[in-house]
């Protein structure tokens, strides 16, 4: 089946699509619907499930929504909800080598280097019926990049039991592992049982 992305992220996108391989994937810009919704909620679920209702408002069809983002406790949880605009003056994105920089900067004198990825994701039906599910990947923020694969902090996410950065996985290896790949299952699961 068809299913709308409530997203413009095209890596994440490529991620979904392998993820959920018996459907079509398609973004608002499929549709010729410009999306945009305001991340302005204090949770990564409360930003998925506004996107999700944002969206569905406009086309009247199930929708797929997600809010991720990387969680360093030493430095108070950040960069958290705002991991997409770290280190931005409100005006311009810096760059994911920008932001990558932005976070070693501040992790500079800082021995605890523990992190984790979250991604909550929503299967929303109607504003009555939605699914959501939050997942995690733990790993460590490391004191340089390393690797090319992946996309935003992926070279400075060390994933101590694979011993190799999510930049240094193959797209398969990292979809078995990350937040956004444990959740989207969990999604499509839910997908097959109500669809």
């Amino acid at each position: 089946m068809d299913i709308l992305f409530a997203s413009t992220n095209m890596d994440k996108l490529k991620e979904l699509i392998k993820i959920l391989p018996n459907h079509k994937i398609l973004l608002p810009k499929d549709m010729g619907i410009e999306f945009d919704h305001e991340e302005i909620a204090l949770t990564f679920y409360e930003n998925a499930l506004g996107k999700a209702k944002t969206l569905f408002d406009i086309v009247k069809i199930p929708v797929i929504a997600e809010d991720s983002g990387l969680c360093v406790p030493a430095i108070g949880g950040e960069p958290g909800i705002y991991s997409a605009r770290y280190g931005s003056d409100g005006k311009n994105k810096l760059s994911d080598k920008e932001k990558n920089l932005y976070l070693l900067s501040k992790m500079k004198n800082i021995s605890n280097r523990e992190a984790f990825y979250v991604c909550s994701m929503v299967f929303l039906i109607n504003h009555e019926r939605f699914y959501i599910c939050q997942e995690t990947l733990e790993g460590e923020i490391t004191y340089e990049e390393k690797g090319a694969a992946g996309f935003g902090y992926d070279p400075v996410f060390f994933i101590p039991k694979l011993n190799k950065t999510a930049a240094e996985l193959l797209p398969e290896e990292k979809n078995e592992v990350s937040h956004r790949g444990k959740a989207a299952r969990v999604i499509a699961s839910l997908i097959e049982k109500n669809l």
